[in-house]
């Protein structure tokens, strides 16, 4: 009975999938580029411009160049490419059961109201599905790349950095291996990562989008039965490199994704260490390192009122982890392709989108968590504070210094300063004691005695402004 009373959901609009859901608002541009509307728009204008590039180079015996009306008029199509346009495609796509072949007719199907009736055969001369496809789909990477990806990751990048820089001379104890280790300071340790990302994002900035356009097996073999005359390699660059992709000139009937293959893997890499930045700042907050301040009306715990929890890095985590699982996916198993085609890569390439999406909604997520952080100023300080022994290292490296001077009764240091502080606390006092009967030079002992936990952080606030200045 309670059965036969539920509502079909799937009857209604309600997305499947949080990124066109509950998230939609901040992946939305993505739509524009990697939705499977974009790229029919996307082979709507690939199929336009071969049409217009045939026809004004005069490749096929015949051909006369367009007016300026029709050229005009062949754009109109993809600049107009609407809600209309989607549906038509998606009706004559249920007959054709071939998504590029219903592209070609929808072409078709406006050349009359041009004068170019005619001309429908030049439709999609000498094309295989894949030469419209690899194209597309590089125009639309691009794009989502370069207006959608790379500005939400610098803003990311640079709110970081905002934060870094707050805290360029903000002592703090380092850990290694979560041990108490050489004091740093927090803007330091948060300009490695905006580095780390900086690097990351030159590459991502600098990759080529590559294109062909050469038939069916990669042979021109058609173009050549069709206009042996022809210099088919070269009319095939220049219409490629005209799209603003990079030409490859040897191929199968595939582009072979070893570009798509390298921006995943570097996609993922810069998802990578976005994680492990997302890790080291959830675990500042644990140790009270950063406050974190509470937004109005927000709840963190539905029994715990206390609670601020570090939500935005760990949503940031998780969606990390889908981007980098479908990124990696997608660069393993597009570079590989049976003989001269298989279509592993076109069910592949559909999931483009939603890895990027995870990403962008995780950059967006770090971004916000980082205007909801106040460094905890005194924490760090008490930290250090009950941590002396960290000065062991300067000590027994001057004594060190002063042996190979010529210091006598500097044997030995890194041994002396084990037994004084190797799983010890020792204290201001203890420590400077402990310097004042070395038998270092004056020079030497005022500097060690002068040292604190809180100011023996070396370079660290040169480091991080050179590097933090981008």
């Amino acid at each position: 009975m309670t059965e036969n009373l539920r509502v079909r959901l799937a009857d209604t609009d309600i997305p499947l999938g949080p990124l066109d859901g509950r998230y939609r608002g901040y992946v939305a541009d993505l739509v524009d580029h990697l939705s499977e509307a974009a790229l029919n728009r996307n082979r709507v204008h690939v199929e336009v411009e071969w049409f217009i590039h045939l026809a004004d180079g005069q490749v096929v015996p015949g051909l006369q160049r367009l007016t300026d009306a029709q050229r005009d008029g062949l754009r109109a199509i993809v600049t107009e490419f609407d809600e209309a346009s989607i549906s038509e495609l998606a009706e004559t796509e249920a007959i054709t059961v071939h998504d590029v072949k219903a592209v070609e007719y929808f072409i078709a199907n406006r050349l009359d109201a041009l004068g170019l009736g005619h001309l429908g055969s030049l439709v999609h001369f000498a094309c295989t599905s894949e030469d419209i496809n690899n194209l597309s789909y590089a125009l639309g990477v691009r794009d989502a790349i370069t207006d959608v990806w790379l500005p939400t990751a610098q803003k990311m990048v640079d709110a970081i950095a905002t934060t870094a820089n707050t805290a360029v001379e903000t002592p703090m104890l380092s850990r290694t291996h979560g041990q108490p280790a050489t004091p740093t300071t927090l803007g330091k340790e948060l300009a490695v990562f905006v580095h780390r990302l900086n690097r990351q994002l030159h590459r991502i900035a600098n990759q080529q989008y590559m294109g062909k356009i050469n038939g069916a097996t990669g042979t021109y073999a058609a173009h050549v039965a069709a206009v042996p005359h022809a210099n088919w390699p070269v009319i095939a660059q220049d219409f490629v490199e005209g799209l603003g992709l990079t030409f490859n000139p040897l191929t199968t009937q595939i582009e072979n994704h070893d570009w798509m293959s390298e921006l995943y893997d570097d996609v993922a890499r810069f998802n990578q260490i976005l994680h492990g930045f997302c890790v080291d700042v959830w675990s500042y907050i644990s140790i009270g390192y950063f406050a974190q301040i509470p937004v109005e009306g927000a709840t963190g715990s539905s029994t715990m009122p206390h609670k601020v929890n570090p939500i935005r890095f760990e949503n940031a985590e998780a969606n990390l982890e889908l981007s980098n699982a479908l990124l990696n996916s997608l660069g393993s198993t597009l570079i590989e392709s049976r003989w001269q085609r298989d279509l592993t890569d076109s069910t592949s390439q559909r999931n483009i989108g939603v890895a990027f999406g995870h990403s962008i909604l995780a950059m967006n997520n770090v971004t916000r968590g980082m205007g909801q952080l106040d460094v905890a100023e005194d924490a760090l300080a008490a930290d250090l504070e009950t941590n002396w022994e960290v000065l062991g290292e300067a000590i027994q490296t001057v004594m060190r210094a002063e042996s190979i001077a010529g210091t006598e009764g500097m044997d030995n240091p890194y041994e002396r300063l084990k037994d004084l502080t190797r799983g010890q606390r020792v204290d201001a006092e203890r420590m400077r004691e402990f310097v004042g009967e070395l038998g270092l030079s004056d020079a030497a002992e005022q500097r060690l005695k002068d040292l604190t936990p809180q100011t023996y952080t070396g370079l660290a606030s040169d480091l991080a402004r050179e590097h933090l200045d981008y």
